[in-house]
């Protein structure tokens, strides 16, 4: 059996599992939670958790030094951030769309008089991009400060890169490193359907039945937009720029899906995703390096998807109509705050806080949706990442293009010279 399909069918178990002790094993599920549940998705994710630094350092530094060239660099990193921020854009307008078409702050009753919720201060957008160079490398990693990490990580590329044989040992070294890690990576993932499971019984055993029938409609709008974001923006941009079967596609990613689905954090499945994206969609490492630990950390679409459909829901349980103006602004407002807040703890309610604040609507009003923001988390990690692998596969696609013309070039100017 495939580790896919072991995924799903851990993903499956966990679910009705959690639902029914939720239902009717009330009394057992906390003893079970704590000695099970928990301690098998906790174990899964430590083991994850624990190699995420050092891989991000080696294989990011590798691409880099594979890359050599700094334009070739500049031009990968330019295609990359501009699919990011256009492809969130649209998740955001996806959801806004839908919201106005659902309309789903208008059914049932919700009182805000009660609701409390403290929003957590962002950090300005230019002091993220300010600290991105790290002032100590060695704390940026104890810390596990991506931005910092990446950043440094390139550095280093770039010397072993320009230094050529004068550092063939440490280059080695890191390749060896990376061969390490990738080993790890794929000995920790025979433990994916257990860790899976865990996580999912605990999350939907936690969440309530009720939780999730108070506030269906929410979900309901914002698990559309999410499927419809995958299909039309992923699948269209992966079969449009890089000439893939998107059907291919998803299917090949499905594992790391899985594993993002689970663990509700990009980071963590971070090796998993590079590690099936070089498998089974043939994504060159040095892309697969650079693009998708950048994803992880400044590409949030499902979390904008969250976002626009939040806003509008509690607009109008507040009874509070927007303008063209307020809308255009929480589009532009999530976009710039999914690279402002990167590596915030619990970044996809710091950025819907920012975005409520901007448009005047009561940041109390998150406590709402906190209820079920677990098990949307869950879905919106998943297409945080396979974001992040469509553009791996479209920057893969276009570089290899792009190699292929320089090499025909050169020949037809030969041929020319000759005759």
């Amino acid at each position: 059996m495939k580790l896919s399909t072991k995924i799903i069918i851990a993903l499956i178990a966990g679910a009705v599992t959690g639902l029914v002790m939720n239902l009717y094993g009330s009394s057992l599920f906390p003893l079970l939670d704590s000695f099970l549940f928990t301690p098998l998705g906790k174990l899964f994710l430590n083991l994850i958790n624990m190699l995420v630094v050092p891989i991000v350092f080696f294989s990011i530094t590798l691409g880099a030094a594979g890359l050599g060239d700094p334009k070739k660099l500049g031009r990968i990193g330019l295609k990359t951030i501009s699919y990011f921020l256009i492809t969130t854009a649209i998740a955001i307008t996806i959801g806004i769309s839908l919201s106005y078409f659902l309309q789903p702050g208008t059914i049932g009753q919700f009182d805000l008089s009660t609701a409390q919720y403290e929003a957590k201060e962002a950090p300005p957008i230019a002091d993220t991009l300010l600290n991105i160079i790290p002032t100590n490398p060695v704390r940026a990693f104890t810390e596990g400060n991506m931005l910092q990490i990446i950043a440094f990580s390139i550095c280093i590329g770039f010397a072993l890169s320009a230094l050529g044989n004068k550092v063939k040992g440490v280059y080695r070294i890191i390749e060896q490193g990376n061969d390490l890690m990738m080993f790890l990576v794929n000995t920790v993932m025979k433990l994916a359907p257990l860790g899976t499971f865990g996580l999912i019984a605990s999350a939907v055993g936690k969440q309530g039945f009720d939780a999730m029938k108070a506030m269906g409609l929410y979900m309901t709008v914002v698990l559309l937009a999410l499927l419809l974001h995958s299909i039309f923006t992923y699948g269209g941009s992966v079969a449009l720029f890089a000439r893939k079967n998107p059907i291919e596609f998803f299917k090949g990613f499905a594992p790391a899906m899985g594993v993002a689905f689970s663990t509700s954090s990009s980071n963590a499945t971070l090796p998993v995703s590079m590690n099936v994206a070089q498998k089974n969609l043939k994504v060159p490492e040095s892309i697969s390096s650079f693009v998708q630990p950048l994803g992880a950390t400044i590409n949030m679409d499902g979390t904008a998807i969250m976002q626009g459909v939040a806003t509008i829901f509690i607009a109008q349980v507040v009874g509070a109509d927007l303008t063209l103006t307020q809308l255009i602004t929480v589009v532009l407002t999530a976009v710039l705050a999914s690279i402002g807040t990167a590596g915030v703890p619990g970044v996809g309610l710091v950025m819907l806080a920012m975005v409520l604040q901007t448009v005047n609507l009561p940041v109390e009003g998150i406590a709402l949706i906190i209820g079920v923001d677990r098990l949307l988390d869950m879905t919106r990690t998943a297409v945080n990442i396979t974001g992040d692998a469509a553009c791996a596969v479209i920057v893969a696609e276009s570089e290899r293009k792009l190699e292929e013309n320089q090499i025909v070039q050169p020949n037809l100017y030969e041929e020319e010279t000759a005759v």
